[in-house]
Parts: structure tokens; sequence; C-alpha cells
């Protein structure tokens, strides 16, 4: 097991608010982290995918009467939305009894905003939390982990745990199947489990390109908007990542098209086929699924009200993580697979249109120092580090 750096945060959201969202993507861990929880505060726990359970809540005030002293954990709440209504009077009742906090924990494999859309009527008496898969700070450091191991095998912890490349592969392609037949289907759309595993793939294929949405829909031979449909699901379910574009006052053509990241690198490369890393290596696709899985640690260590975008204009000029954080500061941060980082022309004069306070690359290489112009080159657990703090 894998020490998750949000069980912290956790605990003290709970402490704080009357019930808690814990949100992320199927077998990310949330019902390991949620477990972990419950045996320090003796919580209750319901398995909402086990009709048992589900019998169970079926009258919940009553349910509730019973296990009313200890926190409840609902797990894939999502497949009742309903339910929170009935939660909302509950919250309400104990407030007015004096009890304030630590009252529900939700586990859901939904977005935050298809979340809060169910949960409309807990407004003001919810946080929610994201749960992302295993990043660097929390694997390094241990016998045997190596950063091209979570690179190829992906952050979910029984596929980064896995005995060998082999059986990592077998579950990463099991997780995607059932994600495809039957989690997909529960949300609504009757979309065919080919097409949306061929939409996937191409995104895997075109990671760090800008969307050309035309050029997707007439590949799947499908419609701009039902492409625009799909996509918005998939970002829904956590298994794709939207950057979109920097925008701000400028005289320069700026490109508007967002990028997209499937979320967890090893998902990406189950897509692409790639067992091992001597064929990630060898594959046009890893320098876009390196981009992808260094956004994705960068940002599951920055703080949250952090805003990640791109930066390209018409002339070249790009960044390829831009952040906004906290007192209006922006980080300019290029992304290299190279284990000796250079850098174009185009990345000093976007970093000086945006006006950017810092700069950075981060390379496939363990020493932190200084390149021309106040370009700092950092390991990935460097800049990470540097985030947690900003």
């Amino acid at each position: 097991m894998i020490p998750r750096r949000l069980r912290q945060a956790l605990i003290e959201a709970l402490s704080t608010n009357p019930s808690v969202a814990l949100l992320g993507p199927r077998q990310v861990g949330k019902t390991t982290l949620a477990f972990s929880v419950k045996e320090e505060l003796d919580a209750h726990y319901i398995d909402l995918e086990n009709r048992l359970d589900q019998a169970r809540i079926e009258d919940f005030a009553t349910f509730y009467e019973t296990h009313g002293d200890r926190l409840v954990i609902i797990d894939e709440v999502q497949r009742r939305p309903g339910l929170f209504e009935e939660i909302r009077g509950v919250i309400d009742a104990q407030r007015r009894k004096g009890r304030r906090t630590g009252l529900f924990l939700f586990l859901g494999s939904a977005s935050r905003e298809l979340m809060a859309q169910s949960g409309e009527s807990l407004a003001g008496r919810i946080r929610y939390i994201e749960l992302q898969p295993v990043d660097w700070m929390e694997y390094e450091g241990k016998k045997g982990h190596s950063l091209h191991r979570l690179w190829l095998r992906g952050g979910f912890p029984e596929s980064l745990l896995a005995s060998d490349d082999e059986w990592s592969l077998r579950w990463r392609e099991d997780l995607i199947r059932t994600y495809l037949e039957r989690d997909i289907p529960t949300m609504g759309p009757r979309i065919p489990a080919s097409t949306l595993g061929r939409l996937l793939t191409m995104i895997a294929h075109q990671q760090g390109d800008t969307l050309n949405m035309s050029q997707l829909a007439r590949s799947i031979d499908m419609s701009v908007p039902t492409i625009d449909r799909y996509l918005d699901l998939l970002t829904d379910l956590f298994l794709i990542r939207r950057l979109n574009s920097y925008s701000f006052n400028t005289r320069k053509r700026m490109v508007k098209a967002p990028k997209l990241y499937v979320s967890d690198s090893g998902m990406a490369h189950a897509l692409l086929h790639l067992r091992t890393m001597g064929e990630l290596l060898g594959h046009p696709a890893s320098g876009g699924t390196w981009e992808g899985f260094v956004i994705s640690n960068l940002l599951s260590s920055a703080p949250s009200n952090v805003q990640a975008h791109f930066y390209r204009n018409a002339n070249g000029e790009e960044i390829d993580l831009l952040l906004e954080l906290p007192k209006g500061r922006r980080w300019a941060i290029e992304i290299k697979r190279s284990s000796v980082p250079t850098l174009s022309k185009g990345f000093y004069r976007a970093s000086e249109d945006i006006g950017a306070d810092a700069s950075f690359v981060v390379y496939d290489g363990r020493e932190d120092f200084m390149m021309s112009d106040g370009v700092r080159a950092v390991p990935l657990s460097t800049l990470m580090g540097l985030l947690m703090d900003a």
C-alpha cells in the first residue's frame, strides 16, 4: 500500500464540514483511503454497487437513526443522486442538535461538476476533494521505485504495484473495458464501446497536439457536436484532461483550441498497447505521453486554486504549461523528455510575452541548475515540491 498525501487533508475536511465528497476515477484508491480514515474515525461504510447495501438504505431516515452517531461513508454515491435530498434533511436536523461536522463522506467516480449538479441540495453543506492517481512524490524513495516505471504503468495502485509489466498492462486493459462497457452506459448515453475506445485511442496518439474537432469527427464518422458531448463525458469520468489555451490582452494571434491528454499515462499506454519501457521509448507518442504525465504530476501537487493553461501563438512561440498561482504569479514551464534540456527561442519570447514571474524546464534528469536568461532546469520532484510550497 502506498500512503496517500491527501489523507490528512481529508481528515481535516471532515473536521470542518458536515459532508465531504472524495472524487476520482474508478480504482484510483478512494475506498482504500476511506477505509484508512474509517479506522481512525469509527465510520460506517455503505457501497451502492452492493445490492444488500442498497436495500439497507432504502429507508434512509431509519438507517441513519441506527448509525447516526458515526461517520457514514457512502461509496459510488453518483448511482443514487436522489439520496442527496434526503441527506440534506439529516444534516440540517443534526445541525439543530449541535453536530455540524463529520457526518458523511461520499466517494464518487464522477467529476466535481457532475456531482455538484446531483448534489445541489447540499449547497453550503459539502466540500469536494479530488484524489488523483499516485504521483511521483508519493512513489519515489522506495526500493525499486523508479520514475520511468510510474510513467509506464501510471498511477493506479493495482497497475503500479503489479508483479510484472504484463500483469499491469492486462489490469489497465480490463479497467478500460469496464469503463467502456459498464460505467459509461450507466451515465445515460448508449454509446458503442468500440466507438469510445477508438476515440480514446486517437486521443492517446495525439497527446500534446491542439484539438482539431473536425478532423477527430471525420476520423470516427460522427458530427462535431456528438464528439464534443463524448469528450465532455470522458472528462466527467476523469479519463481525459482538457488543457485550455491561455488568453490575455495581446496583439499576437493566439491558438484557441485546447489540448487533450489521457489523464493517466498508464491508461494511455494501454490504449497504445505499449507493454515495456523499450516499446514506449521507441513509440512516436512517447513525447506526448511524457508531457501528459509531467502535467498530471505537477497539477496533483499544486494548490487547488491554481489555474493551468498552455500558451501558443501563430508564430509558434509556445509554453507547454502555464500556471497562474496565488497573488497573481505566473510560472512558465517547458517539458522535455531528454536528460539534456534545450530550449527554443520561442519559449523565451512566450515567457516574456506573458510576464512570467518564473520559468522552468522539467527534464528527465537529477540536477537542478540555472540555464540562460533565468530559466531553471529541474527534475520533476523538485518542481512538485516548489508547487506544494507555492
